[in-house]
């Protein structure tokens, strides 16, 4: 069953941010020579406090720049209620890490014209980009800080910061503390809040997640927290099979002491069925452990599964799994 525009309308009935946008063809790259120059804001969220909906760029990814231009996107999430955005800067962004002054005007009018809210840079710490080493903590610190001052032009005030690994349980590089150390103090300046990504195999209740929260209390910062992949959560399909890797899975009560450390989430799914159910995410469970817990933050849909790149296909797919999260969080 394709969950069509008109049957998503119906079943998310009483949603006041679905209402009808103007559809305007075209790439927007650029503005247009006859709109007026935007001001740069971001728009004020409309869903209040606890948890709220948005979508990453990433779930389109079969499909951006080939049958959907970012506007397209914003379109999508418009028409859904999703307000919050994730981008991944090397892949949305022109001429990253330097976007022309044209395309951050077309960013903000995007941002003003469907009520989008920037929540999320997507960035890396990228260090084999050396071949035979890895980036000493001062090049990690420069590439830090050239993404926290080009998230702060486009709006974002948190990062999914991905540090480099070192193993198949994604380990972090040696030097990852004395690297975000030394950019705290540039993160508070710009109000940045860095955050890697707590992401399948990795467990909540692991030595990884110990040390960063160990991180946090002794440095006192507000300025790094974790995004936390749904996807640590997933059942493990029985062929699963990684050296070093256990087919344990985190159980959605191990995130209720994270909480005050978690700024984002990563609403990863992977097969939405058609009644409507994430058949591998326990989402009811999450969904009312982080309303109990009293959690506000974005739940950013993140599509990981089949037929990416035929064209309305992830769209439907983002569209039935916010359905599913309207209905959790009691939006309808």
């Amino acid at each position: 069953m394709k969950l069509t525009r008109e049957k998503f309308l119906k079943l998310s009935a009483g949603a006041a941010t679905l209402a009808t946008v103007p559809v305007l063809g075209g790439l927007s790259a650029c503005s247009s020579a006859s709109e007026p120059k935007p001001v740069r804001s971001v728009p004020v969220s409309s869903q209040g406090k606890g948890p709220k909906r948005g979508v990453s760029i990433f779930s389109y990814q079969g499909e951006f720049g080939v049958s959907m231009t970012l506007e397209d996107c914003f379109m999508d999430m418009y028409d859904m209620g999703a307000e919050g955005l994730e981008i991944l800067a090397n892949g949305h962004i022109p001429n990253y890490p330097e976007p022309t002054d044209e395309w951050v005007d077309s960013w903000f009018n995007l941002l003003n014209k469907y009520n989008i809210i920037p929540v999320e840079y997507g960035h890396w710490v990228d260090s084999r980009r050396n071949q035979g080493r890895e980036l000493t903590s001062k090049e990690s610190y420069d590439m830090i800080v050239r993404d926290i001052k080009l998230a702060n032009k486009l709006g974002f005030k948190i990062g999914r910061t991905k540090l480099g690994v070192i193993d198949e349980i994604l380990t972090p590089v040696s030097n990852w503390r004395e690297f975000i150390e030394m950019a705290l103090p540039v993160a508070e300046e710009y109000d940045f809040k860095m955050c890697p990504e707590i992401h399948m195999p990795t467990l909540l209740k692991s030595k990884m997640v110990d040390d960063y929260v160990d991180f946090i209390e002794k440095t006192g910062t507000k300025n790094f927290g974790l995004n936390v992949d749904f996807g640590v959560f997933a059942k493990r399909s029985g062929g699963m099979s990684m050296p070093g890797v256990s087919g344990e899975v985190s159980q959605p009560e191990d995130i209720i002491p994270l909480l005050p450390y978690v700024y984002c989430c990563h609403a990863k799914f992977t097969n939405m069925s058609d009644d409507l159910i994430e058949t591998t995410i326990p989402y009811d469970r999450i969904i009312q452990i982080l309303k109990d817990n009293d959690w506000d933050g974005y739940l950013l849909s993140e599509y990981e599964g089949r037929n990416k790149d035929v064209p309305g296909y992830a769209s439907d797919q983002i569209r039935r799994q916010h359905v599913m999260m309207k209905r959790y969080l009691g939006e309808v």
